[in-house]
């Protein structure tokens, strides 16, 4: 038992020095922030085309996820290996794109063979290494540098600091960039449609009910004629907006409303005007609003459905709180 406390115990402090050794590499970076940076910033924003990120092994891994993060904060990009580049997928490079290349050692050949070509169609280059005099950063345009990393693997070998530390730069540049750009929440979120935020910042006329889904009834309609507009409205909405000579909103009835009304034994007259029975000040909300909006009302009211009316106070939509449900909110 004492052995495999021992043997735990070096597992843990070796993880531990890891972590540290990685975390300082990082927090270098900082020192090493200059004119390089603000010129791959530059260049970045002043591209007019693609930033072509490239990289072998597991600097190309890094680099797919910096392209990632471009593409995702607003700065075209996709990502190429240099091998297949070489052999027929540099034909996706063209003048106005800027190509980014990552290289620790600045010395990989398959990542520097692509310089020449891509000078020869007219791009930039942008170089990210640990190397500054090297060749990569000799031929490029704009050096980032992370500076001389001691690896984290006992031998000195394995990509460990050094890939932590392109993450970091390349989220750094991305974030700047990003800022420079005025990137915001609804423009992440057209690029991010299926998850949780994207979902949140959709407008409401992008879920409301409308068209033939919109139960409509007029004022003065009968109780009966009502719950038959809503019992006959595809998708059985449980609600019926009631609008008056000039089409804007009048009331709202619910079943919710129908329900209460039988609760209480009310004598229902079928044949009564649905003015009597109607809400007359429901919550409403512009189609131009945001979805996460349209959640909160019907959370802090308690209401199940939200009358959609444009600037004249015609409707225009319902929002069911099944369609919230339905987009995951």
């Amino acid at each position: 038992m004492a052995g495999e406390d021992e043997r735990a115990r070096q597992r843990l402090a070796r993880a531990g020095e890891v972590i540290r050794l990685e975390a300082s590499t990082i927090a270098g970076l900082e020192a090493r922030l200059g004119q390089g940076f603000l010129r791959a910033v530059d260049m970045i924003l002043a591209c007019q085309g693609l930033v072509v990120v490239a990289g072998v092994g597991k600097a190309g891994l890094v680099g797919q996820k910096i392209s990632a993060t471009l593409a995702s904060t607003g700065t075209p990009s996709l990502f190429i290996h240099p091998t297949e580049a070489l052999h027929g997928d540099l034909g996706r490079v063209r003048a106005r794109d800027l190509l980014f290349l990552i290289s620790n050692s600045g010395e990989s050949a398959e990542t520097n063979a692509l310089i020449g070509p891509t000078r020869k169609l007219g791009a930039s280059v942008v170089a990210m290494t640990g190397g500054p005099q090297s060749t990569l950063a000799r031929l490029s345009d704009c050096v980032l540098d992370i500076g001389p990393v001691t690896e984290a693997c006992p031998m000195k070998l394995a990509p460990t600091a050094s890939t932590s530390a392109m993450l970091a730069l390349g989220d750094a540049l991305a974030m700047v960039v990003l800022q420079e750009r005025d990137f915001r929440r609804e423009d992440y979120a057209l690029f991010h449609p299926a998850g949780a935020l994207g979902r949140k910042l959709m407008r409401v006329r992008e879920v409301m009910r409308q068209g033939e889904q919109l139960p409509l009834a007029k004022s003065g309609s009968t109780l009966m004629d009502v719950i038959l507009v809503m019992n006959r409205t595809p998708g059985r909405p449980g609600a019926a907006l009631v609008v008056d000579a000039a089409g804007k909103l009048a009331g709202i009835f619910t079943h919710g409303d129908l329900a209460r009304l039988l609760e209480r034994g009310t004598s229902l007259d079928m044949r009564a005007p649905i003015d009597e029975f109607m809400g007359r000040r429901p919550k409403t909300i512009d189609p131009e609003r945001l979805v996460e909006e349209a959640q909160h009302l019907i959370a802090e009211h308690r209401i199940d459905q939200i009358p959609v009316i444009d600037s004249e106070r015609r409707p225009v939509g319902l929002l069911d709180v099944q369609d919230l449900l339905d987009v995951r909110l």
